[in-house]
This record gives structure tokens, sequence and C-alpha cells, in this order.
């Protein structure tokens, strides 16, 4: 069985990442991407599905475990009766190849290890053919070769299903093992590896403290911001800037049911978002590398436009299901890929043209294509926006008219608007703005439930959605309408143990709703979101509670998962999820008083022909805040 979700720690060198438990066993591995098939699956199935642990010989104790602070590296500190040692895991930012560093140093006394590899490549499945290669072992199958080495003595012992060696160190000594993959077809790293493990290490700290000192935020939560920030851009994949919802595939959200899904993608639902956080916090280079991942997956026909991409903006992500993998905890099917691509959801034009919306105000230049690609989305939108969608949650049960996406279809009118006043580029903006008000009477007569004195899930339903809390922030209504008030109030119908559900739990059978069976956990984004409305709303020290709440359920190294079970008390859902950290970081400014960026600022074309800030005016934009 595998451990619990919040025993694991995140290893990642900016195109892909490893899972490591408290056990000192790597449970997940994608290699060379976030999306490649795992050699590495034991946390999807038995340890037969391929898993590398690290830990003492016999009976070793894992006293604690921390990221050096500031970084992804992590130490874990084990006391045997022999002595103490420290297992330091890094990935370094990639290079050439991928490649996966465990270092042991003695503390105290003398303590023998034992590394154990399983390899099992395309997803848990196919042994490889493993061979001495001097002092490195190399196994193959098929596309993929990984090269296994240690810079010191080990005695390795056989085995046809395994690479195992074993080691001694005493106090003041240390030894690597390293794990490269390189294409089975090219020739594998040089051996001996040019550089000290040491080196690779330093350069690692160092690269991370680098990073972590460009952050902004200087508020009383730095320690858990930073280590979200962290995680957010261990989560991106460097090459194309796309960051992936999780490393993780089918982790459930119903420990044993089929609510499984693969979050190793790229989802437009969270790039508004993704972009405040990134340029709040000062990343001003990494928001800048998303929106143009963002334009370039996006570019095409308006009716294509997909929820989710692969981290290269691909489209097709087909879902299939791993039979051989016995699931989490028994939860199955594994899926790999995810059907969502194929769904029809309105909610992400309104993403969408409220990131770039947000793009400009924030002076991030972008290429002046991208108005021709407004226009087109909009006409799109003109056409389509009274049919029924999936919604933000990706229901696999019917269509409905959800309240969130009508709101998100507004926000696109929106935004196109007050883009086009900035832009000079007013062509369409009669129809724009009557579609934009037809929609928002439509909101506000068929959304609102007078009897609960909130908006509500769907046209026609009395069911509630924690999406109704983000009315404020976008900006569709002030937090000071009182229909805000009565809908924050009437979310208490969906606490759950003091955490939100995003809307009513399932009771016996399949949930009318998403279409699925079983019940699911808290979703962390939505508690946060509730922390930013109630904030909002002048309810601080309700606030404060919940943050500090969700705060309490990360696991030991500060990492959150999509969900949290508040009867099991443990995490759900895949981890660690990039939504959550994101909701984290905004929910602290929030609390700390800083509502971002704001509607000021004026732009127009340059000479190169981008799309770019001028010094203009922020008299003008103050006027274009009326439309």
């Amino acid at each position: 069985m595998s451990a619990p979700i919040e025993d694991y720690a995140l290893l990642s060198d900016l195109e892909t990442a490893a899972m490591v438990g408290r056990d000192g066993s790597v449970d997940w591995l994608c290699l060379p991407r976030f999306d490649s098939p795992a050699c590495l699956a034991a946390l999807l199935g038995t340890p037969d599905h391929g898993f590398w642990r690290l830990a003492p010989l016999g009976r070793g104790r894992c006293t604690r475990r921390a990221y050096r602070p500031d970084t992804l590296v992590l130490d874990t500190y084990w006391e045997t009766v022999t002595g103490t040692v420290r297992v330091t895991d890094f990935m370094p930012p990639r290079a050439q190849l991928p490649c996966l560093v465990r270092v042991v140093e003695g503390l105290s006394g003398s303590v023998t290890l034992r590394s154990e590899l399983r390899l099992r490549f395309h997803q848990g499945r196919v042994v490889p053919w493993a061979r001495p290669d001097g002092d490195r072992v190399v196994a193959v199958a098929g596309p993929d070769a990984v090269w296994v080495s240690a810079d010191g003595p080990v005695r390795t012992i056989g085995g046809e299903s395994s690479t195992v060696a074993e080691f001694t160190v005493t106090a003041g000594n240390r030894l690597a093992l390293t794990l490269v993959w390189a294409p089975s077809h090219r020739p594998g790293p040089p051996a001996p590896l040019t550089v000290p493990a040491e080196t690779v290490l330093k350069e690692t700290v160092d690269y991370w403290r680098r990073w972590t000192g460009r952050c902004r935020y200087d508020g009383p939560w730095r320690d858990a911001v930073v280590r979200s920030l962290i995680t957010l851009k261990a989560l991106t994949y460097a090459p194309t800037g796309g960051i992936v919802a999780a490393p993780t595939t089918s982790l459930p959200g119903c420990v044993g049911g089929e609510r499984n899904w693969d979050h190793r993608y790229c989802w437009l639902r969270d790039s508004t978002l993704t972009l405040s956080c990134l340029l709040r916090c000062g990343y001003r280079e990494e928001a800048t590398a998303w929106l143009a991942w963002l334009v370039r997956a996006i570019a095409g026909d308006p009716a294509d436009l997909q929820t989710v991409y692969g981290v290269g903006g691909q489209r097709l992500l087909p879902e299939t299901e791993a039979p051989w993998l016995p699931g989490y905890e028994g939860s199955r099917p594994v899926r790999f890929g995810n059907s969502a691509v194929g769904q029809f959801q309105l909610d992400v034009y309104g993403e969408v043209l409220d990131t770039l919306w947000r793009s400009l105000l924030a002076g991030i230049p972008m290429p002046a294509h991208v108005w021709n690609l407004v226009e087109v989305m909009m006409g799109f939108l003109l056409r389509h926006w009274r049919e029924p969608d999936r919604g933000l949650w990706q229901v696999r049960g019917p269509r409905r008219q959800f309240v969130h996406s009508k709101v998100m279809t507004w926000v696109a009118a929106d935004r196109a608007l007050r883009m086009g006043r900035l832009l000079g580029r007013n062509g369409s903006s009669d129809r724009w703005r009557t579609m934009r008000d037809e929609v928002r009477r439509q909101i506000l007569r068929q959304g609102f439930d007078p009897a609960q004195r909130s908006f509500v899930q769907a046209y026609g339903s009395p069911a509630l959605d924690a999406s109704a809390l983000l009315l404020p922030r976008l900006r569709f209504l002030p937090a000071r309408d009182p229909r805000v008030r009565g809908t924050v109030r009437a979310m208490s119908g969906l606490d759950d143990g003091g955490f939100l559900r995003r809307y009513a739990r399932a009771g016996r059978g399949v949930h009318e709703v998403d279409g699925m069976p079983g019940r699911e956990g808290a979703f962390v984004s939505c508690s946060l979101w509730y922390a930013d409305a109630l904030a909002a709303t002048g309810r601080t020290g309700e606030a404060r509670e919940t943050f500090e709440r969700v705060l309490a359920v990360r696991n030991d190294v500060g990492l959150l998962s999509e969900q949290w079970d508040p009867a099991l008390g443990r995490q759900l859902g895949n981890a660690p999820q990039a939504s959550s950290h994101i909701a984290l970081a905004e929910t602290a400014f929030a609390l700390a008083g800083d509502l971002g960026p704001t509607d000021a600022g004026d732009f127009g074309p340059t000479a190169s022909g981008a799309l770019s800030p001028t010094a203009s005016g922020a008299a003008r934009t103050r006027r274009s805040r009326a439309g």
C-alpha cells in the first residue's frame, strides 16, 4: 500500500518531477518530462511497479525532514542504533539530461544504508534489461535508458528485478548516488560525471535562493508564500513556460473510487490567478513566459479552444486507462491523458481575455496579432454564449447553464471592451457592449436565488457553488453589494469541518451534477476563495481563521494537494496542486491588504508593433472604469 499523500515531498528540475516519501522511497518519476510515461510508479500500485528506496539497513527511523530554506533541496534525517545520517535529495535544474541525486552524509557513528532501485518503464509496466557498465549500471527498455552510479565504494547485490547496493558511511563522510536518463539510442552521460555531487548541490541551492530572493512578499506568512512560489516554479516546464496543475495522475478525490484524473497538463482556468500571483510576487519573467505559452497554445480556431493543453501546447491528450496498475489504495481506474480537452467550457474564454487584459495593465509586451485573436474569440462568444456547457469543474454529467460560466462570458466581453479602449480599436464595441449587458441582466435574473439571498450553481437550481465567491474578484459586483454578502453568508452551507466543498456533497449513487459516483474531499482552493471573500466583505477575523486552518493542513514540508478530507484528516487528489498554492499566495496578499494589480495605466501600439504600455495615461484608464 502506498504511503499517505501527505507523506510525499516534491523534487523537480523544471522539466519533470519526482515524489519521495518519508520512508526514503521515490515512488513516482516521469522521464524526461512531466507528461512522459512513468519509470517509477509504485505510488499508483505496488513496489513491483517501480521505486527507488534509500534508507538505513534494518531499523532506521526518520526523525525529521525539511527543505533547505528557500530551496527545493530536501534533507531527511535518519537515526539508528549505530549512528545518524542525513540524506539530501535534489534534481539540478536541467542543463542537458534529467538527473536525480541522492547524497548521504554521516553525522555520527557508523550507518549502513541500502539502495534498492526497481525501474519499470512505460507506466510501471516494462521491465528493463540492466547490465553493468564499468562502475555504473545501465537499464534499457525501448526508447529509455537510465544510468545509475555512485561516487564512492558500494557493494552491489545481484537481483533479477532490482539494482541493490549497500554501503557504510561514518561521521563526516559522504557518498552520492546519481540517476541519469538518456534516450537509449544515444550515448549515456560521461563516466564518471564531470562535476562532483557537492558542486552540483551547491549550484542547485544557490539557484533556488537567487530565485526566491526576488520575492516581493514580506508579510506574516512569508515562509508559506515562498514555499508555494517554489512549488509553482517547480511545476513550470522551463522550455515553454507552461505550468502543470500537478506532477501526478490518478491520486484520488475519493479513496477507492473513480475520481482519478491526470493533472500533468496546463489548465487555462488557472491562467488569470497564475499571472496575478507571479506578477504581484515579483516574478515578471515567469509571468511573461506563461503568457507566451498561453498565446501559442490558444492560437487557431476559437471553436477549438480547450480547457487544458500539454506542456508544449499540444492539443491531443487522449485519455487511456492502465489496468495493470491497481491504483492508489485501490482507486481505479488509473488514467493517463485527460478527455476534458474535448469538453465545451465557456469559462475559458473569460479566463484567457482576463489574462490578456491583466498582462496589458502590467506592461507585458504581446504580439500585435493578439488583438485579432481577441476579435475572433469574441465573435465566437457572440454566437455561442447562450449554450450550456460543462463548467469550471469539468463535469462529466449533462451540460448546464452554469452561473460561473456565464459570469466568465461577461468577463470576456468586459475585458475585450477595456482592451479595445486602451488600444484604440473599438470597431466591435457596440456588439460586445450589448452582449455584456445582456449577459449581466440574465445572470442577475436567473443566477440569483432571492430565497437564499445567494448566487447559485446553475440556472433553475438551488444548489450552491463555491465559484460564486469569485464574483468580487472578477469585478462582476463589488464586495459591498448585498447580493455578494448574502452569497458569502450562504456558503456556510458548503462547510465541512471548517473547509469548503466546491458544491454540495454527493449522496449515494451517482452525483447528479458531475456524473461521478462517490464523495470527495473539500477543495483547498475553495476554502482560500472563502477566506478572500470574507476579507473583502469585512469579516477579517474569520478570514484569517480560515486561512490559518488551511495552512495547518499542509504537510511537514509545506505542500498542499488538491483536496483535504476533514473526516479522515488526510490529503486527497493530485499533489502538490498548483491551484492550491496559487490560491494560498493570493490569499496571503489579500489578508495583508494588497489587492494586487488594479486597472491603472494606458496602452497603445509601439513602433515594433507589439502591444505594450505607454506613459500616457492613468487618467484615461480611470475614465475607462466606468465602462
